[in-house]
C-alpha cells in the first residue's frame, strides 16, 4: 500500500488465481471498477495480479475487494509488501514444477487412449479401457475446467475453461453413449484435448516465469549479509536489520549491503547492474554507493544512508513492477474484445452443431466440429499479446539502464518527431571543466607551470571555476607549491602568495582595476575563448600577465553519436538552455544542433513543448533538473536522467539511470522493438482467432489438432514476446 495519509489514494496489489484467458482479466477488472469505492482497477494476466486504487477517504480495508474478486470463482490474496532480501521465484517454480506434473500425469493416462483409438484394438476391452482412462482424465486432471465452468455459469459467466469444459464434455459423453449403443466413439478427443490444455498451460507458466524474472532478478542481486562495526569490532548481521546510520565495513570483491556514503577509504565500483554503464567508477570519502554494487579494489567504511525499500535497488525494481503491472492503451481495444469474445464464441459452437446437424443428421460430425469450434478459439493468447512484450520489454530496459514507468511510454515513443535535450547535465556534464591553458606567448614559462601556480591558488577557493581548475591539476599529476596570505575578491578573482611571487587571477576587468596590462597575444586569445562560449580569465605574477585559461561546461563525448543516431530514425533534434546564447550556442555548434532555444526559464520550457505539441508534432523531452520538471510533465515523452533530482525523475515516463545520451536511444529503439512485439503478438492473436474459427466451424479442423494449434497460439506470443531478451541497445562501453 502506498498512502499518505486518510486522505489520500491507496494503491494496493494482488495475486489472482484462477485466470486462464483475456476474458479473466476482463472480468474481472470490470467488476473491480464498479466496486464501491475503487477508483482506479487494473488486471494483468501475464502476471496474474490486479492493482487496485481507492479514492481519498474510501478508507483501506480490503475485505469488500477480495470478496468481489472470490464471487466471481478466482482466489485473491493481497501482496504484503516486499523485503529486499526476498524473492518470487519460489513462488514461480513451484506453479511450474505442478504444471508439469499434471502435464505429464495426464499425458501417461491419455497416450494409451489415443494409441488405441487409433489402432482399434482390444475390441470391446479395449473401448471399455479407453473409457476408464478417459474417465480419469476428465475428472481428475480435467477438474479444474469444469470447477472453473461451474463457478462462472452460477453468475452468468464463461471463459476459456468454459469452452474446454463444454468441448470435451461433449466428446467424453457423447462417446459413453456410443459405446453403450455400438457406435463409434471419441474418448482419444477428450482425453488428448485436455493433455494438451495442459501441456500448453506448462509452457505457458515456465515462459511466463522467464518473462518476468527482472524483478526477481534484480532483488537477487543484494547482499544478504553485512559487516558492521560496532563497539570497536566487525560483526555480521543480515542486511534486513541494518539501520540507519550503521558503519560498514566492505572489503575488495564484497558487494555493498545497502545505499550509504563512504567514510574511509577509496576503491572503484561496479555499477553496471545498476546503471548499465560497464565502466567501474572511482569513488572517496563523501561519495555516496549504491546496494548490490560490487567493490572491486580497496577496503571501505561505508555510513548507511538508506534501507529497506528507500534503497536505489528496491526504487528500481518498484519502477519495474509498477510498468509491468500497467496497461498500454492498445490493451483497451484487446479488453473490449476479450469481453464479449467468449459468449460469441459459445454461439458460434451451437450454431456449428447445429447446422452440421440439419445438413449432415450425423450427430458425431456436429458435435466434431462444434467441439473444435469451442476449442480452437480460446482467448489465451490475446491476453499474453501485451503483457507479456511489456513484460520482457521493462526487464530487459532495467537491466540496460533504462527504467519506463509505464506501459504507454512504448506506445509513445514510437511516434516521437522532436527530442527536445536540456542543455545542462544532460549534453553536457553539468560541471565546469578546465579546457585551455595558454602562457603568454613571449614569456619564459610552460603551460605546467602556470596551471601549478594558478592551481594551488584556486585550491583554497569554492568557486566552481577554481574548483575546475585545482581539479585539472590534480589530475595530470600536478605538484602544487604552497599558498600563503590567500584572498578572495569577491565576484573578481582571487589573489595569494606563491613561493617570492605574488599571483593574481581574475577576469581582464580586475587586471585593468589593478593597472596591469594585458598583452595584445593574450587579450586575442581572452576574446576567442570567450566567443567560444568559455568562462575565460587571466593569470598575473611577477609583475605581469602571464596568460589566460578557460573553463567551460563541456559537452559529452558520447553526445554527438547519440544524436547522429537520433536524426537516423527520423527525429528533429531541439536544445534548450537556460544559459545565455552564447554559450548555448557554442555548444551547440560542437554537437551539430541546428535549434537552439536560450536563456529560458522553467515554465517558459514547458510553453516551448507546448507550442510544438499544437504543431501536432509529438515531442519528447530529457531533462534532469528541478527546472526541468515542467517541461517533462508537457512533453508526450518525458526522459529523466537518474542522475538528476527526485523531482525530475518523479516528472519523467522514462528514467534513464546515467547521463549517457546514448542510453536515450536505447530507450527508444527498445520502446519501438517492443510496441513492434505487441502489434506482431496481436496480429498473430486476432489472426489465428480469425483464421481457425471459420476452418473449424467449416469441419477442416480436427479438435485433437485445435486443442494443439491452441495452445502453440500461447506459447507463439510468449516466444516473441521474449525475443526481446537479446535486445542489446547502444554500446555503452
Amino acid at each position: 500500500m502506498t498512502a499518505s495519509d486518510s486522505q489520500a489514494a491507496a494503491v494496493f496489489d494482488f495475486d489472482i488465481e484462477g485466470m486462464r484467458c483475456a476474458s479473466c482479466s476482463s472480468r474481472i477488472e470490470e467488476a473491480l471498477r464498479k466496486h464501491p469505492g475503487v477508483q482506479q482497477a487494473s488486471v494483468n494476466l501475464a502476471l496474474s495480479r490486479a492493482r487496485v486504487t481507492l479514492a481519498p477517504g474510501a478508507g483501506s480495508e480490503t475485505g469488500a475487494i477480495e470478496e468481489t474478486v472470490r464471487s466471481l470463482g478466482f482466489g485473491i490474496e493481497r501482496r504484503a509488501p516486499r523485503a529486499l532480501s526476498e524473492s518470487p521465484v519460489a513462488r514461480q517454480q513451484q506453479e511450474v514444477a505442478a504444471a508439469r506434473r499434471r502435464a505429464l500425469m495426464a499425458a501417461l493416462f491419455s497416450a494409451p487412449v489415443l494409441l488405441l483409438g487409433m489402432t482399434g484394438a482390444g475390441g470391446m476391452p479395449g473401448l471399455i479401457a479407453q473409457a476408464a482412462l478417459t474417465t480419469l482424465v476428465e475428472w481428475i486432471f480435467g477438474w479444474e475446467f469444469h470447477r472453473s465452468a461451474v463457478q462462472r455459469a452460477r453468475r452468468l459467466g464463461a471463459n476459456m475453461d468454459t469452452l474446454v469444459s463444454l468441448g470435451t464434455l461433449a466428446a467424453y459423453g457423447y462417446s459413453l453413449w456410443a459405446l453403450a449403443m455400438g457406435e463409434a466413439v471419441f474418448f482419444d478427443t477428450a482425453a488428448v484435448i485436455i493433455t494438451l490444455i495442459l501441456t500448453g498451460r506448462f509452457l505457458e507458466a515456465r515462459a511466463r516465469g522467464r518473462a518476468s524474472q527482472a524483478v526477481t532478478r534484480l532483488l537477487e542481486l543484494g547482499e544478504k549479509e553485512a559487516r558492521v562495526l560496532r563497539e570497536g569490532g566487525e560483526i555480521s548481521v543480515p542486511s534486513e536489520q541494518l539501520l540507519p546510520g550503521d558503519l560498514l565495513v566492505v572489503r575488495p570483491g564484497e558487494k555493498i549491503p545497502t545505499d550509504g556514503t563512504i567514510v574511509e577509504g577509496r576503491s572503484s565500483f561496479d555499477e553496471s547492474m545498476l546503471t548499465g554503464e560497464s565502466l567501474p567508477v572511482d569513488k572517496g570519502p563523501g561519495d555516496g554507493v549504491f546496494g548490490a554494487t560490487l567493490n572491486q579494489e580497496g577496503r571501505v567504511v561505508v555510513e548507511v544512508t538508506r534501507v529497506g525499500e528507500e534503497t536505489a535497488l528496491a526504487r528500481i525494481a518498484k519502477l519495474v513492477e509498477e510498468a509491468q503491472s500497467s496497461k498500454a492503451p492498445v490493451q483497451k481495444l484487446v479488453d473490449r474484445v476479450a469481453g464479449v469474445f467468449v459468449p460469441v464464441v459459445l454461439a458460434i459452437g451451437a450454431a456449428t452443431f447445429a447446422g452440421w446437424l440439419l445438413a449432415e443428421a450425423d450427430v458425431a460430425v456436429a458435435l466434431r466440429n462444434a467441439v473444435a469450434v469451442l476449442i480452437v478459439a480460446c482467448p489465451c493468447a490475446l491476453g499474453l499479446a501485451t503483457p507479456a512484450a511489456i513484460l520482457v520489454g521493462t526487464g530487459r530496459g532495467a537491466e540496460l539502464g533504462v527504467l519506463f514507468k509505464g506501459s504507454d511510454a512504448f506506445e509513445f515513443a514510437r511516434a516521437v518527431d522532436v527530442m527536445i535535450f536540456d542543455k545542462t547535465g544532460t549534453l553536457t556534464h553539468g560541471q565546469m571543466r578546465l579546457t585551455d591553458v595558454v602562457p603568454e606567448p613571449s614569456g619564459d614559462i610552460d603551460e605546467g607551470e602556470l596551471l601549478a601556480r594558478v592551481a594551488a591558488l584556486e585550491t583554497a577557493s569554492e568557486h566552481p571555476v577554481g574548483r575546475a581548475v585545482a581539479e585539472a591539476a590534480k589530475s595530470r599529476g600536478i605538484p602544487l607549491p604552497p599558498v600563503e596570505d590567500f584572498e578572495s575578491l569577491a565576484g573578481r578573482g582571487v589573489r595569494g602568495r606563491v613561493g617570492d611571487d605574488e599571483v593574481l587571477v581574475g577576469r581582464s576587468s580586475l587586471m585593468q582595476e589593478l593597472g596591469f596590462e594585458i598583452p595584445a597575444g593574450v587579450a586575442a586569445k581572452l576574446d576567442e575563448l570567450e566567443r567560444q562560449g568559455k568562462t575565460a580569465f587571466l593569470a598575473a605574477f611577477g609583475g605581469r600577465v602571464r596568460g589566460v585559461l578557460a573553463v567551460a561546461d563541456t559537452a559529452r563525448v558520447s553526445a554527438i553519436p547519440a544524436l547522429r543516431s537520433l536524426e537516423a530514425m527520423g527525429i528533429e533534434i531541439a536544445m534548450m538552455s537556460g544559459d545565455n546564447r552564447r554559450t548555448a550556442e557554442a555548444i551547440a555548434a560542437q554537437l551539430g544542433i541546428a535549434r537552439v532555444v536560450a536563456e529560458v526559464l522553467p515554465d517558459e520550457k514547458a510553453r516551448q513543448v507546448a507550442a510544438l505539441r499544437r504543431e501536432k508534432k509529438s515531442v519528447a523531452f530529457v531533462g534532469d533538473g528541478v527546472n526541468d520538471a515542467p517541461a517533462l510533465s508537457e512533453a508526450d515523452l518525458g526522459i529523466a536522467v537518474g542522475s538528476g533530482t527526485d523531482i525530475a525523475i518523479e516528472a519523467g515516463d522514462v528514467v534513464l539511470m546515467t547521463p549517457d545520451p546514448r542510453l536515450v536511444v536505447t530507450a527508444l529503439r527498445l520502446a519501438r522493438r517492443t510496441y513492434r512485439t505487441i502489434a506482431q503478438n496481436l496480429l498473430w492473436a486476432f489472426g489465428y482467432n480469425a483464421a481457425a474459427i471459420p476452418l473449424a466451424a467449416a469441419g477442416y479442423l480436427d479438435p485433437m489438432i485445435a486443442a494443439g494449434t491452441m495452445a502453440l497460439s500461447s506459447v507463439s506470443v510468449l516466444s516473441n514476446s521474449l525475443r526481446l531478451r537479446g535486445f542489446r541497445g547502444q554500446d555503452l562501453s
